[in-house]
C-alpha cells in the first residue's frame, strides 16, 4: 500500500515536516523501531528520568503537526514519545506484511518493545484516531497503561461510520485543496482560535502537502473496534477526554457517546477539534495536571 501518491508528493510532505519539527524548538531524537509492519518513526524528547508519556496522533496528519504547540511545554514533565502512525503520513514505512491482516495491538506492542518501555508503566495521550489507538491499548494492557487522556475523541461504540463522517466534514475541501481551501478545511474544523492554524505559514504548507499528497486509503489497515459496554466500563476510571463544543466529530454525535457512557470530560466552548492547537497553554497545564497528580 503506497503511503504517497507520488515520489514528488513524498519529497513536499519530508520536507515541510522536517520544518514543522524544527519549530519545536527541542532537543529530539528520532528513531525508526523495526516491526512485523514496517519501520514505525519514533521522535523521543524530554528527560529520560521523567515519566514516560506516548503520544498518538490523528488520520491524516503526523507528530510534528500535531504535538507543534504542545512539545515545549511537556518536555518539562514527561519522557515523550511521539509516533508516526504506520500507514499514516510521516516517516513510518510499512512493509509488505501491512495487509488486512494488520494488528494495531501487536504494532504497538512491537514499538514499545523497541523503545525498552513494553515492561514499565506507561501513559498514553492521543487526539482524534490516536484518542482511539489509546483507548484501545489501555483496554487490552491494563497492567501497562496507568492513564489515558484523549483529546478530540470519544468512546468507540455503537454502528456510526467514521468513514462517512469523515466525509461529511472533509468534503468538498479535501478533493479540492487549493490554498483558499486549505484555509477553509481548518475554519471548518476549527472553533473561535482557528488562527493557531491560519496564520501558521509551516502549517499551511504542510497541511497542503499531506492533502496533496497522502493517501488516505493507506491507513484502510486500521481497523475500528467497536467497545462493548463492559470493555467500556472497564477504562472508565483511567480515562479522561478533553473535547471542543465546536468539534465537528463531537457536533454529529462524538459529545453524546461520551455522555451516554458516562465518561470523565471536559468539554471546551469555541474550540473545535484541534483543540491542543487552539487552546495549548490551557491543554498543555491539564496534561501535566492530570497525568502527574493522583486525580
Amino acid at each position: 500500500m503506497k503511503v504517497y501518491r507520488n515520489k514528488k508528493a513524498e519529497a513536499n510532505i519530508l520536507r515541510t515536516y522536517d520544518r514543522l519539527l524544527a519549530s519545536w524548538e527541542v532537543e529530539i531524537i528520532e528513531k525508526d523501531i523495526p516491526t512485523t509492519y514496517g519501520s514505525t518513526h519514533v521522535i523521543q524528547w524530554g528527560r529520560k528520568t521523567n515519566p514516560p508519556l506516548i503520544l498518538f496522533h490523528g488520520v491524516g496528519d503526523d507528530s510534528p503537526l500535531m504535538w507543534v504547540y504542545n512539545a515545549k511545554a511537556l518536555q518539562e514533565h514527561f519522557s515523550l514519545y511521539a509516533i508516526d502512525t504506520i500507514g499514516g503520513p510521516g516517516k513510518s514505512r510499512p512493509n509488505d506484511n501491512y495487509t488486512k491482516g494488520f494488528d494495531d495491538l501487536a504494532w504497538i506492542d512491537q514499538v514499545l518493545d523497541g523503545l525498552s518501555l513494553l515492561r514499565q508503566s506507561i501513559c498514553i495521550a492521543g487526539v482524534s484516531h490516536g484518542a482511539y489507538l489509546a483507548q484501545l491499548y489501555g483496554l487490552h494492557r491494563p497492567d501497562q497503561v496507568k492513564k489515558i487522556l484523549c483529546m478530540a475523541g470519544t468512546v468507540p461504540a455503537g454502528n456510526a461510520s467514521p468513514i462517512k463522517t469523515m466525509m461529511k466534514i472533509f468534503l468538498p475541501e479535501a478533493l479540492f485543496p487549493t490554498p483558499k481551501n486549505v484555509v477553509k478545511l481548518l475554519c471548518k474544523l476549527s472553533g473561535k482560535h482557528h488562527h493557531v492554524f491560519t496564520e501558521n505559514p509551516d502549517i499551511l504548507e504542510h497541511y497542503e502537502c499531506l492533502l496533496k499528497g497522502f493517501n488516505n486509503m493507506a491507513m484502510s489497515y486500521h481497523k475500528i473496534e467497536s467497545f462493548s459496554r463492559r470493555q467500556i466500563d472497564a477504562i472508565r476510571d483511567k480515562s479522561f477526554f478533553l473535547v471542543g463544543e465546536e468539534d465537528p466529530f463531537m457536533i454529529l454525535g462524538g459529545k453524546d457517546m461520551l455522555l451516554q457512557f458516562n465518561m470523565k470530560a471536559r468539554f471546551f466552548p469555541e474550540a473545535g477539534h484541534g483543540i491542543n492547537h487552539e487552546l495549548s497553554q490551557e491543554i498543555n497545564q491539564i496534561i501535566a495536571e492530570y497525568f502527574l497528580g493522583d486525580q
